[in-house]
């Protein structure tokens, strides 16, 4: 069973509650925000494995949330979710960082093998990260 963190941003209450439910029941940790100003207090606050972000959003639209989530954690794992896709959209999305991009309504099996591969980097940016501390400390201690 899984265990990822996901974070899941729509400004769609009924959308966000169903799909919530059904990622829960596949054994994810799920919470949910529904605006960009929100998704951003609350990755603030918790870490997430993924991040599921609509792209129209009144206020912050998904794209500017984007953009700041991904300067204040470069290493966000973050999947753009679309009912108005375009590949101009598509391909700003993975210019600012998204690691994929996907139309709704996204077919279950498919956003939970894609927020999988989501945990997976971001457990290898952490590992690389620890790896490359450590040898930086062995280093100025002369070992």
């Amino acid at each position: 069973m899984a265990y990822e963190r996901v974070l899941l941003v729509d400004d769609e209450e009924e959308f966000i509650q169903t799909l919530s439910e059904r990622m829960q029941a596949r054994g994810l940790t799920v919470s949910t925000a529904t605006s960009g100003e929100k998704a951003i207090e609350i990755a603030e606050e918790k870490n997430f494995d993924a991040i599921i972000l609509d792209l129209q959003m009144p206020g912050l639209n998904g794209i500017e949330t984007l953009k700041l989530m991904r300067e204040k954690n470069p290493d966000a794992q973050i999947i753009l979710l679309t009912g108005h896709a375009t590949v101009e959209k598509s391909v700003e999305a993975v210019k600012h960082g998204a690691v994929d991009f996907l139309e709704k309504p996204a077919e279950i099996n498919k956003l939970m093998e894609i927020i999988k591969e989501a945990s997976d980097r971001k457990m290898m940016l952490f590992e690389k990260r620890a790896e490359d501390d450590i040898k930086k400390i062995m280093k100025a201690k002369g070992w």
